[in-house]
């Protein structure tokens, strides 16, 4: 499972300009079954996504196809982690520790 840290890097206006690519650029991996879940940081400087299926290098690759990402807008962290424990409702992503 991996948390996509998205910083933005350029002022809001930029941002707004370029939402409604993002917003397909996620719901395109929403459908494909890679995002469970995303919104907006508070204070508004960037967004957090969760995502699943793949390695890093995939995930990497998707990030670098976000068009805040193109565009030059903002960046991203990318962080690796072994959701062993989850709730009830997230039980299909829950993973075991490499033996």
């Amino acid at each position: 499972m991996f948390i996509l840290e998205l910083t933005y890097t350029a002022p809001l206006d930029r941002i707004d300009a370029l939402l409604a690519e993002h917003v397909a650029w996620l719901q395109e991996h929403y459908a494909a079954g890679v995002f469970v879940a995303s919104g907006r940081k508070v204070p508004r400087d960037g967004g957090v996504i969760v995502a699943v299926g793949g390695g890093r290098e995939r995930i990497e690759g998707i990030v670098a196809g976000d068009p805040f990402v193109l565009a030059g807008v903002a960046a991203y962290r990318v962080t690796e982690f072994l959701a062993t424990t989850t709730a009830p409702a997230l039980e299909a992503y829950r993973q075991q520790l490499p033996a």
